[in-house]
């Protein structure tokens, strides 16, 4: 397993060609459909996969937090995801994916890994409502394999929010936004709900004005018609919209796609891009400068967020 995941910090040239690495894993047969759903992380968030070690149970954590591992001295908390998303495994997991996004270290429980598969980002569609629904929206965009094999993009980012984090509790996260004082529109893209949830209410409590895309398709579709729009009214984009927010994970278009097409459009020149993401490694910030984001910030940090679009709607 080391020698499939040896090379995924040279995967760097994968940057603004709208393609994507993933790893493909099973989690055993689920219960709903009768079949062994095939499930999918993006190789940047993966740290490394490894036997399944012994865990030390730990005290008032969710149901789906099976306890803590010591992974070379750092204590790290493991999520069965079997548990988590409601797919009863006859068998305990054996295999754990070590991955790191958001600033934080965790282990993955999973029954199986499979390989590692590159595609486009416009072979991820979003999902139907009836696997949102039945995933409780833990999926965030599908593609399917030649053999018709169905894969789904896990939404990770939302596995920690509710595991490591309680929304019902983290208002104390948003009680020291300073509000702007001069009109402002941010156009933000993130294909997260709870991310989505989060970049809202730091909006909110900055008082700005905002509009947004679950994809990064929908956004620049949404973007050029901005555009269109002050073309006919003769005036400049910037004055419509002032800083644009964008993930980098996202179906049909992902981020670094996105701020291309941004930038290497005379249209929208003097609007900042702020690339906003878990994936927090000085590698992925370097792949946001290499396509022309202006500043990089880290995701589910409200306070650095907010100071940081702040500091670009002054530009």
């Amino acid at each position: 397993m080391s020698e499939l995941l040896k090379k995924i910090d040279a995967r760097t040239k994968l940057a603004g060609t709208n393609k994507l690495e993933i790893l493909l894993f099973s989690l055993g047969i689920d219960q709903r459909t009768g079949r062994k759903e095939t499930f999918g992380i993006n190789v940047f968030k993966v740290r490394e996969v490894m036997r399944t070690p012994e865990i030390t149970s730990a005290p008032e954590m969710p149901s789906s937090v099976e306890g803590m591992v010591s992974l070379r001295g750092t204590l790290v908390p493991v999520i069965d995801l079997a548990k988590y998303a409601g797919v009863i495994s006859e068998k305990r997991p054996e295999i754990m994916i070590v991955t790191e996004y958001n600033g934080h270290t965790q282990g993955f429980l999973v029954e199986a890994v499979d390989t590692i598969l590159r595609l486009d980002w416009s072979a991820m569609r979003v999902p139907p409502d009836m696997i949102t629904n039945r995933m409780g929206g833990l999926v965030t965009a599908i593609t399917e394999l030649d053999k018709g094999t169905l894969v789904m993009m896990m939404d990770v980012e939302k596995v920690l929010a509710e595991t490591a984090m309680s929304e019902d509790n983290d208002s104390h996260h948003f009680a020291n936004i300073e509000p702007i004082q001069h009109d402002c529109m941010v156009y933000f893209a993130d294909d997260s709900a709870v991310a989505r949830r989060q970049i809202e209410r730091t909006l909110k409590a900055m008082g700005v004005r905002f509009s947004f895309a679950p994809n990064g398709m929908q956004a620049w579709e949404d973007l050029q018609k901005i555009a269109t729009q002050a073309e006919l009214a003769n005036s400049k984009v910037k004055d419509s919209v002032q800083l644009i927010l964008t993930d980098v994970e996202m179906p049909a278009m992902d981020g670094y796609m996105l701020t291309r097409m941004v930038k290497t459009d005379p249209r929208f020149a003097g609007i900042p891009v702020l690339m906003h993401s878990s994936l927090s490694g000085n590698s992925n910030q370097k792949l946001g400068e290499s396509v022309g984001v202006d500043a990089y910030v880290s995701k589910f940090e409200p306070q650095k967020l907010s100071m940081k679009i702040r500091e670009m709607l002054k530009l």
